[in-house]
């Protein structure tokens, strides 16, 4: 398995959040999804979509291949249209994990 980041090299364009575009995209579509989603924060859930999308390699990233890939964005999708009850009323959600993340991100994410 290839190792890699999501920034393209030093080259690569940075948005004005000091990120580079690759990962803009990411977090663009992330809170879309919290957004749409009617979630107050963007958690690691909206992140994982995003990354899933947008990077052919990270979905090569999986053993499992194309089926789990597709078997996670099921499960991804399920939760956002609220039938994830394993998701429902976690640490991540509730906002009770302290975290100096960014403002409008779950502590964890």
């Amino acid at each position: 398995m290839r190792s890699r980041t999501l920034s393209a090299g030093p080259d690569d364009a940075r948005c004005e959040d000091g990120v580079s575009d690759v990962v803009a995209v990411v977090i663009e579509g992330a809170r879309r999804r919290a957004v749409r989603d009617g979630d107050a924060q963007i958690d690691t859930a909206h992140l994982l979509h995003g990354l899933l999308e947008s990077d052919p390699e990270v979905r090569d990233a999986f053993p499992g291949g194309p089926p789990q890939v597709i078997r996670l964005l099921g499960y991804l999708v399920q939760r956002a249209i609220g039938y994830g009850l394993r998701w429902s009323g976690t640490v991540e959600d509730s906002g009770a994990a302290a975290g100096s993340g960014p403002a409008g991100w779950s502590p964890a994410a």
